[in-house]
């Protein structure tokens, strides 16, 4: 017999643990399967200086620690798992269907998905190494740190161009290192850019290697056509390449745009099937911070109380 779940919440970052907040205190009684990565992508950040209610600041995993302490308290049931299949029902008021790790089997009247998004990175050794030590995928998030600081942005789309304008008005110098000898970007992005003084481009450039043992001091860069090399001194190394959404599970079932972001309709957390709800980076490509992601989970607690309360 599967499990019957009035509230299923699919993922554990501050979206995810801020629905359960909010769905427990409303007697929604919500189960949480928190995916491989419990914390979802903030416990790949050591110091989070930009969440209201932290004056001194805090650890990225101590936050997402509280975070779960508090949806525990109120009565959220935190499994570590990972739904690994779902079936969507169509009908309002239907029954959605979830197997969690190939062989556990969970029935829903509501299902969270907030199974964010995973920053993409380069795969060098080094660079996976020192994330949390000066490589970082957020400028937003990182970027106060490296305040009067030399840094370098790997990327050529308006992702890369909008993390270096923001960096520009922080640090002394920018570096922008770009594959090929064009940037991808938006014209109005490149030109903003390109007038930057502190802003450096350099192009027909990859980053062949992030230097240091726990901390970077520097990068040494290739010329992709002429094979040389050389090395920048930096302290900050912000990968800018996009993100990948955490959806391959709801293809060809919920709505999404071409990169696989979830479709919500209007200012709601709802998809386009009833009962099923999306918060955080999962449908959020914009603004992508632990407090808006908090505040979309919040929404999604709500319409998903208001659609069980429609029901009865």
């Amino acid at each position: 017999m599967a499990e019957r779940i009035k509230c299923l919440i699919i993922g554990s970052g501050p979206a995810g643990y801020t629905a359960a907040i909010y769905a427990a205190r409303a007697d929604m009684k919500p189960v949480m399967y928190t995916g491989m990565q419990m914390g979802g992508q903030l416990t790949t950040t050591t110091e989070v200086d930009n969440y209201p209610g932290y004056p001194n600041g805090t650890d990225g995993t101590a936050m997402m620690n509280d975070l779960q302490k508090q949806a525990e308290r109120f009565g959220t049931e935190v499994r570590f798992g990972m739904v690994t299949k779902v079936e969507l029902n169509e009908q309002v008021g239907g029954i959605h269907k979830i197997i969690v790790d190939e062989s556990i089997e969970i029935e829903a009247n509501t299902i969270i998905i907030s199974t964010g998004a995973t920053a993409k990175y380069l795969g060098i050794e080094s660079e996976q190494r020192l994330i949390g030590g000066g490589v970082s995928a957020c400028a937003t998030c990182d970027g106060f740190f490296y305040k009067g600081q030399d840094v370098v942005v790997v990327g050529a789309g308006d992702t890369a161009a909008e993390e270096a304008t923001y960096l520009a008005n922080i640090c002394k110098k920018v570096t922008v290192l770009v594959r090929k000898d064009f940037m991808r970007a938006s014209k109005a992005m490149q030109h903003r850019v390109n007038k930057t003084a502190n802003i450096e481009v350099i192009y027909n450039s990859e980053l062949d290697e992030v230097l240091g043992d726990n901390v970077v001091e520097g990068v040494r860069v290739v010329n992709n056509q002429t094979k040389e090399k050389h090395t920048i001194d930096v302290t900050g190394v912000f990968i800018a390449i996009g993100h990948k959404p955490n959806s391959d599970l709801f293809k060809g079932v919920l709505d999404m745009d071409e990169v696989g972001y979830l479709i919500t309709k209007g200012k709601s957390t709802k998809t386009n099937l009833p009962g099923v709800f999306a918060a955080g980076d999962i449908q959020d490509k914009e603004y992508r911070q632990a407090v808006t992601a908090a505040g979309s989970g919040c929404m999604a607690a709500l319409d998903a109380e208001r659609y069980l309360g429609a029901l009865e």
